[in-house]
């Protein structure tokens, strides 16, 4: 009997059909990962993964406009409107210009001479910096990453390597090199590396570090690779062992944005000198520190130099904002917030718990207060809020209370109030009902909140704002304390969700269906708000209408159908009273 010889395949062949078949039948959730062979790909025409390419389009499709990034930060951020229009202004020309590049071929040499807008930031603790920038790097998508400058010394000294920051970027970026070259790289502390004036020989902890910032500032090439990392000297070996060619991962830092910051102690003296503004004697004092905003606002580069820097560092950051400091009225303002991250942190902290938090907002003037003689500013608030409530966060997790309200009697002593709470049963009935009352004061106050800031917004992502929505979503930014972007995503998502079941009822049924403001609404109103809700609703809808308009059809040629909240609450009696209309005519 003949035998065919049948050839077998190779150990990457062979990867890579039983790589194949497991995606087949588990998706994604399966890897075939072996030492020594080659990663599954899916290559396209130019030879480069599918995922790059789509990364490509994502990365390139930026077009925020300065406006609107100011608007979204004005639902975080209290006071700083200069600081907030210079960095809006000049972060999305930044990012724009990298779009249009991409968008119009334009090659890396036809801007020859290319000016990059790294950012200075100045402003005292507390005011908000940080912040600021986390909030712009999650709006914008690009990766973040933040270094201390006075961590850093130069390059051949012991101390971190400033070119660290590159690598960090990359990692923060998932390993995506070309994701990372968009991104941003914030440095603190950088008046910290300001040379020492009159300082004689090398300063390798300061002006070393400025000079080591220099290229990378501009622009240079960073090898991923280097002696001291073993992870990185690892997967080098291991990728000339697969493939025999050894990997150069460079990064280049052209469009990476570096943006630094800190609190300049003694700048405004330096500046006010420039501007014969300083006084001699108590008076000049006093007329020093209340004119040290309007001093850093006309701070120039030659100011910066008399500081300790060097004239190549900061020619490298054409762009500067001064931030100012924080009032009483500033502080209270955030604690009302609706975004306020410290006050939906600590309702967090109890929910997790089962306790319901509610703060009345007739005491944060007070808090204010306190948290102004910290002069550590808004992080000042974090420390009076989180001492007022700590004995409250360890005792009531062991209690069965489930209601607690920060007012005047936990602002004046907490602990007697604790106390009372735990033996008092009025006490108790007291924060229930006056928790109730502060829900619903709240609620309302997002409501108006979310009808001023998202109707517009929402309705350009095509959600309209009835009534019952505006209700639902701040229900859900009490009942579940999160920022009201959170909300409106997810509100967004649901809505595209049940508009996505139209074109499925469509399809089955053979005509144009359409669910009514009324009738997602509806569906909305139905806890919990998932896609697994929103399909057990909708999934019943789809018996009733495939029999119905079968029957429709036999007296009209097309079908075109409007459904309500009736429709979906009752979907046999909405179809089974259209059906006797059809035929009653």
């Amino acid at each position: 009997m003949n035998t065919k010889e049948t050839t077998l395949p190779d150990q990457k062949e062979l990867e890579k059909e039983i790589g194949d078949y497991l995606s087949r039948k588990y998706g994604d959730r399966i890897t075939i990962v072996s030492t020594g062979l080659h990663p599954a790909v899916k290559e396209d025409k130019d030879g480069k993964g599918k995922s790059e390419s789509s990364h490509k389009e994502q990365l390139y499709r930026f077009d925020l406009k300065p406006q609107d990034l100011i608007a979204y930060l004005d639902e975080y951020i209290i006071k700083q409107d200069r600081a907030k229009a210079v960095l809006a202004t000049k972060i999305c020309t930044h990012f724009n210009r990298i779009r249009y590049s991409k968008d119009h071929g334009l090659s890396d040499n036809s801007l020859a001479g290319r000016i990059k807008n790294n950012i200075l930031l100045i402003g005292p603790t507390g005011v908000g910096k940080t912040f600021l920038i986390k909030l712009i790097a999650a709006r914008l998508g690009v990766p973040l990453i933040k270094g201390d400058a006075t961590k850093f010394s130069e390059t051949g000294y012991v101390g971190g390597d400033v070119e660290d920051l590159i690598r960090d970027l990359v990692r923060e970026a998932d390993g995506d090199i070309e994701r990372a070259q968009y991104g941003i790289i914030y440095v603190d502390e950088i008046d910290k590396i300001a040379g020492s004036i009159g300082r004689q020989g090398l300063d390798v902890s300061r002006a070393g570090v400025q000079r080591a910032l220099l290229k990378p500032m501009e622009e240079t090439e960073v090898d991923l690779k280097v002696s001291h990392d073993m992870i990185s000297q690892i997967e080098a070996m291991e990728h000339y062992r697969a493939t025999g060619k050894r990997e150069k991962r460079i990064v280049n830092t052209k469009n990476i944005l570096f943006i630094m910051s800190g609190a300049f102690d003694g700048l405004a003296e330096i500046v006010g000198k420039r501007l014969h503004h300083q006084t001699i004697g108590f008076e000049g004092s006093i007329l020093s520190q209340s004119k040290v905003a309007s001093q850093l606002d006309a701070v120039k580069a030659e100011d910066l130099v008399q500081f300790g820097f060097e004239r190549e560092f900061i020619g490298r950051l054409p762009v500067c904002a001064v931030l100012e400091e924080l009032t009483v009225a500033d502080l209270q303002e955030i604690l009302l917030n609706p975004n306020c991250a410290l006050i939906n942190a600590k309702k967090l902290d109890f929910l997790v718990y089962g306790i319901r938090l509610s703060f009345n907002p007739d005491i944060f003037g007070q808090v204010a207060e306190k948290a102004l003689c910290e002069k550590t500013g808004a992080r000042g608030l974090v420390g009076v809020v989180e001492n007022l409530l700590l004995p409250f966060e360890r005792t009531l997790p062991s209690t069965d209370i489930k209601y607690l309200v920060v007012d005047e009697a936990i602002l004046v002593d907490p602990e007697a109030e604790l106390q009372s709470l735990l033996k008092d049963p009025n006490c108790r009935r007291r924060h229930e009902e006056g928790y109730a009352i502060l829900k619903e004061s709240e609620t309302q106050r997002l409501i108006a909140f979310l009808t001023i800031k998202k109707s517009v917004s929402l309705a350009q992502r095509g959600v309209e704002m009835t009534p019952e929505r505006l209700k639902l979503m701040a229900a859900k930014i009490v009942d579940e304390p999160c920022d009201a972007d959170m909300v409106c995503d997810l509100f967004v998502s649901l809505v595209d969700h049940i508009r996505g079941w139209q074109k499925i009822l469509g399809d089955r049924c053979q005509a144009t269906i359409t669910f009514d403001e009324t009738a997602i609404d509806y569906i909305l109103t139905r806890s919990p708000q998932t896609m697994e809700n929103i399909d057990g609703m909708c999934q019943p809808l789809l018996r009733f209408l495939e029999y119905g308009l079968r029957l429709i059809r036999q007296k009209q040629s097309a079908a075109e159908l409007i459904i309500s909240a009736a429709g979906v609450a009752d979907p046999e009696k909405f179809i089974n009273e259209l059906v006797e209309k059809t035929y009653r005519v």
